[in-house]
């Protein structure tokens, strides 16, 4: 145990309130467990932005270094389109932290109904994990004859053998860890794609011979997309590039009851620099404001936080609290068919830490 300094970032929409009950259980887990953890919040976001020009200032990486984690709500905002939010705040601080793995687990919990019929508490119990600084998301391309009808595009994906093998690795050693099949799944569209997703495809080959413990297969996209409904119950650790893992990770979301319930972590494994944890839901700009989103997502997010640091009692503290309310559904948001607010959520949780 020691004094862990947090930097805190509520963002955008209803980032503002599941934040706040991310901190309110953080403050009660300190206090149950003796832990100090010392918050610094900033005003950083789409406000920021209408008021400065940018989503956050200058020299925010260079002050976010000195922090041990990052705890995020949501940004977006509906007059400002995704690529400034994403590109002004998100994507720099994944790169410039080589948080290279973006871990998202999906499992349908006790008392919980998943829109897929027969499904049932622990039926599908999988976790993503897509590569995060690389990909799709690489942010490589240009425009020419901009604003004229001749207006071209270019966007391009990079995948490195080094970014690939790195995170298919990361998904391997996690199966191992995991209490199910110990299996992988990859997963690609190199039929489409024929260059940087053969560099995956080998490089998951490569990865894969270290591993003979392991199960694996390899997927094209769209039928990953048709099994995660089909058949979710099937997958244990999937790995998959920065686009589709993150289609895939709304879609595990979506089957294990609710976006509101789906947590997730920006990690560097090698803990060299400060990662980042945060919901998987956006800033939800049709419920912001309205004190109903649900903050679990948040609150779990926090647990990984806790998990990656070494406070894994107390992470596991907070996410027993959870599945306990979870599992009573006397006091749900209306996602999962109740009518508490996300402040009364929040207090549910802590009433329930030990």
């Amino acid at each position: 145990m020691g004094v862990y300094k947090i930097a805190v970032i509520r963002g955008d929409g209803i980032g503002v309130d599941v934040v706040e009950e991310g901190l309110k259980v953080f403050n009660e887990i300190a206090i149950k467990r003796g832990i100090t953890m010392d918050f610094k919040e900033f005003p950083w976001g789409s406000q920021y932005y209408f008021d400065h020009g940018k989503m956050m200032p200058d020299d925010a990486l260079e002050e976010l270094a000195e922090f041990d984690q990052i705890y995020l709500g949501a940004v977006g905002h509906p007059e400002l389109q995704d690529h400034i939010t994403l590109n002004g705040l998100l994507l720099p601080i994944r790169r410039a932290f080589d948080q290279y793995v973006c871990e998202r687990p999906s499992t349908l919990h006790a008392g919980v109904e998943s829109p897929l019929a027969h499904k049932n508490s622990g039926d599908i119990d999988l976790v993503v994990i897509r590569e995060n600084t690389e990909g799709e998301y690489a942010n490589v391309g240009g425009f020419q004859y901009r604003g004229f009808p001749e207006e071209v595009g270019i966007q391009t994906s990079v995948f490195t053998r080094h970014g690939c093998e790195r995170v298919i690795k990361y998904a391997f050693e996690l199966a191992r860890t995991r209490d199910k099949k110990r299996h992988v799944t990859s997963v690609t569209k190199s039929n489409a794609q024929g260059y940087g997703l053969i560099v995956w495809d080998e490089a998951f080959t490569r990865i894969a011979e270290d591993y003979p413990d392991i199960e694996t297969q390899s997927l094209l996209v769209d039928a990953a997309c048709m099994d995660f409904v089909r058949k979710p119950e099937e997958f244990d650790v999937v790995v998959a590039s920065n686009l589709f893992g993150d289609i895939l990770t709304d879609i595990g979301a979506i089957i294990t009851g609710s976006m509101g319930t789906a947590a997730s972590a920006n990690v560097d494994p090698e803990r060299r620099y400060p990662s980042m944890f945060e919901p998987v839901h956006g800033s939800a700009p049709d419920i912001a404001g309205q004190g109903i989103a649900n903050p679990m997502a948040a609150i779990m997010s926090g647990s990984m936080m806790l998990r990656f640091i070494g406070e894994k009692d107390a992470a596991d503290s907070i996410d027993a609290a959870v599945l306990e309310v979870l599992e009573k559904g006397e006091i749900l948001t209306p996602d999962l068919g109740g009518t508490a607010t996300t402040a009364e959520v929040g207090d549910a949780i802590v009433s329930l830490i030990e």
